[in-house]
């Protein structure tokens, strides 16, 4: 027995190393084909940007030491060193673990470039920092002076509950980013991102995606050129154009801004809107959405449009409630509605909207005047309803149409085809026409009905208590025969080219004709005559015009403009 272990054993001990050499020479030729196949420079990649590692909304933390630091190899189950085939080189195979400064790496197979303090690691490449870092790939490339680590296939960064995908990433560890040029996937625990090229801060918990970036949340998706986001805020900060989409819901278009993925709250900066399947938009210089209630606050240059009805409010400040179908405007505020031909242009201090079934209602408070090219006129308060079309006016309101001016307690225009059909004047109306600088025609009565055709008035109807002042014309020469008074309970004035064309009176009329020289004032005009083209808007600019109007009743003229921040839209 003793012979046997004497001559037989030394013989298995040689033969086993043996094996164990040429089993570790063929894993380091394989390991050195799998690095020929695959040379780190035919990777593609993007160099970290100044202007990246310098954006104030990342913190880059350089981490390890200010000296080089040496890479220390912890364990391996085998090392070679052949200096002829594989010179300055250790070869390790099995169980591989390295550490350098605070962080260890992990493989199944290196090469260690100890002279350099770089390695080469393959299969099942994990890197360890601290208890929240973790990056997983196929190939590792490391070199411990730059403290830079490129890894190659299958690669995965895991910080806390974010996970990074990507085929190629580089992760410096003295900038603490790690970033992808070839495509890469980004998970939290709510969206996912993905995008060509992103730079990922785990320190931070900062990202930045660019070229067709793409967020995908339960409730929206998102698409951008240029997005920051948080994994741990989940917040995306707008850099660039930028798509939400809820479905066919709603849709948000912004340049620049913030928002909240978790509580669905924005901030929308640079050519904003909010759009709603209802046709409904909101614009503003600075726009606040909640989507979960649905209300939307506009600062500057707003417009609160309904492309459906043709309706548009515009202002320095807008609300708006998708719920409720509530919004308003103020601040300069403006609507413009544009259904037909011509377009309306009115003006308040506030204008609030609803709907009315499916039916829109714009009511103005305080201060109102509107223009269009066939009527124009005034109000303390008015309201527009896109069910008939018809524009409300109380309060003191006047309303012009060519050289008539009409005058009551509250004017309903009713709008047919683009263009003003009729008005009911309700309440002690008074209609009058200018002839020159010193007479008028006059109409007064309980209330009126103006019947327009292609924008020309051709009829008024005068109903209880209706006095009228005409003045004949002579068709041969064009001068006025007298001044006609009437009164009757009914009368109806019909017009043709914009002058008095015949008058009909019932029932049992009382008139009188006075001659041209024994006019007096009492005669020429009624008690409550009125004539205030000084207030006329003239364009669409003039609605924005001010007055004070009980200045101006007792000869205080005041009339301005409104201060620089009341332009129109």
């Amino acid at each position: 027995m003793r012979k046997f272990f004497r001559h037989i054993c030394p013989k298995l001990l040689l033969s086993f190393l043996a094996c164990i050499l040429v089993n570790a020479e063929i894993s380091a030729q394989h390991i050195q084909e799998e690095t020929a196949s695959m040379p780190l420079k035919t990777v593609q990649e993007e160099p970290l940007s100044s202007d990246t590692l310098q954006n104030p909304l990342f913190e880059t933390t350089l981490t390890g030491a200010s000296n080089n630091s040496m890479i220390y190899l912890e364990n391996s189950d085998i090392l070679l060193f052949d200096k002829d085939r594989l010179p300055d080189v250790q070869v390790l195979v099995g169980n591989v673990c390295f550490r350098h400064d605070d962080i260890y790496l992990y493989c199944d197979s290196a090469y260690f470039y100890d002279y350099k303090n770089s390695l080469d690691a393959f299969s099942n490449v994990k890197i360890v920092q601290g208890d929240t870092l973790f990056v997983y790939g196929d190939v590792l490339y490391y070199d411990g002076n730059t403290r830079m680590a490129r890894l190659r296939k299958n690669v995965r960064m895991e910080n806390k509950s974010a996970l990074l995908i990507t085929d190629s990433l580089n992760y410096d560890r003295v900038r603490n980013v790690g970033y992808f040029f070839n495509g890469g996937r980004l998970e939290d625990s709510l969206n996912v991102l993905v995008s060509v090229f992103g730079y990922y801060y785990p320190s931070s918990n900062t990202a930045n995606f660019r070229r067709k970036v793409k967020l995908t949340n339960p409730n929206f998706v998102m698409n951008s050129d240029t997005l920051n986001y948080n994994t741990n805020t989940n917040i995306a900060t707008i850099l660039g154009p930028t798509h939400i989409n809820y479905g066919e819901e709603t849709h948000i278009y912004s340049e620049k801004g913030w928002y909240d993925t978790k509580n669905e709250l924005a901030e929308l900066l640079d050519n904003s809107y909010v759009e709603n399947q209802d046709t409904k938009r909101l614009l503003g210089d600075t726009i606040f959405y909640n989507k979960k209630n649905g209300i939307a606050h506009a600062y500057r240059n707003i417009e609160l449009a309904d492309t459906l009805k043709k309706v548009s409010l515009f202002g320095n400040y807008g609300y708006y409630n998708e719920l409720t179908e509530t919004g308003l405007a103020t601040d300069s505020a403006m609507m413009i509605e544009y259904s037909g031909g011509d377009t309306l242009f009115l003006h308040a201090d506030t204008l609030f909207t609803y709907a009315d079934s499916v039916y829109k209602v714009v009511e103005a408070y305080h201060n109102v005047r509107f223009y269009r090219v066939d009527l124009q006129g005034i109000a303390d308060s008015a309201s527009y309803q896109t069910r008939d079309s018809t524009l409300q006016l109380m309060y003191n309101p006047i309303v012009w149409s060519d050289d008539q001016q009409i005058i009551g307690d509250t004017i309903r225009a009713y709008m047919k085809n683009g263009t003003m059909d009729k008005a009911h004047v309700i309440g002690a109306a008074f209609a009058c026409q200018k002839k020159d600088s010193l007479h008028f025609n006059q109409m007064i009565g309980k209330e009126f009905w103006a019947f327009l055709q292609d924008g020309n008035l051709y009829k008024i109807e005068s109903n209880g208590n209706a006095q009228s002042i005409f003045y004949p014309i002579d068709e041969s020469d064009g001068s006025f025969i007298g001044l006609n008074t009437t009164q009757s309970s009914y009368l109806h004035a019909y017009f043709k080219d914009g002058k008095v064309d015949k008058v009909l009176i019932f029932p049992s009329p009382t008139a009188t004709m006075y001659p041209m020289d024994q006019l007096t004032k009492e005669i020429m005009f009624f008690p409550n005559f009125v004539w205030k083209q000084e207030y006329r808007p003239m364009c669409k600019e003039d609605i924005f015009l001010r007055f004070d109007r009980k200045k101006d009743e007792i000869g205080n003229s005041s009339r301005k403009r409104l201060s620089s921040k009341s332009g129109t839209k």
